[in-house]
């Protein structure tokens, strides 16, 4: 059998190109609690120096409960990216199924102060051998 835990998607945004790849941690079934981690990568291939102010997400689970999370910066860092610059990161997140579904977007700032969305296109969260 094929793993189908791991995910990706890859969106790119006026030259910033979000690429995340989740994962399933594990599993509290009794207490319904299914946990996943995600790495993000930004890279700025564009031509201006952009810092990333907030972020906001849309999680889904598998009962299409919606939640939605903002907040300033990704994992306590609002970093600035020059052309060919990157920055990766990993978090979590807790669902209360075994599968869902992320997307958002990143709220970015040029040097010249005007400000853009950069989509995080969606990804899957699911764990292993889940039919769905």
């Amino acid at each position: 059998m094929v793993d189908t835990s791991v995910h990706s998607s890859e969106a790119v945004t006026n030259g910033i190109r979000v690429t995340v790849t989740s994962q399933f941690s594990h599993a509290e079934p009794q207490r319904q609690r299914w946990y996943f981690t995600y790495t993000v990568r930004i890279a700025n291939e564009g031509t201006e120096t952009v810092t990333l102010v907030s972020r906001h997400w849309i999680i889904t689970d598998g009962s299409n409960k919606v939640q939605e999370v903002r907040g300033p910066g990704v994992v306590g860092q609002q970093p600035t990216l020059a052309p060919e610059q990157a920055h990766e990161y990993t978090s979590g997140c807790q669902l209360s199924t075994p599968f869902g579904s992320m997307r958002g977007t990143y709220q970015m700032e040029t040097r010249d102060g005007a400000e853009f969305d950069a989509e995080i296109a969606e990804f899957a969260l699911t764990e292993p051998y889940t039919v769905h």
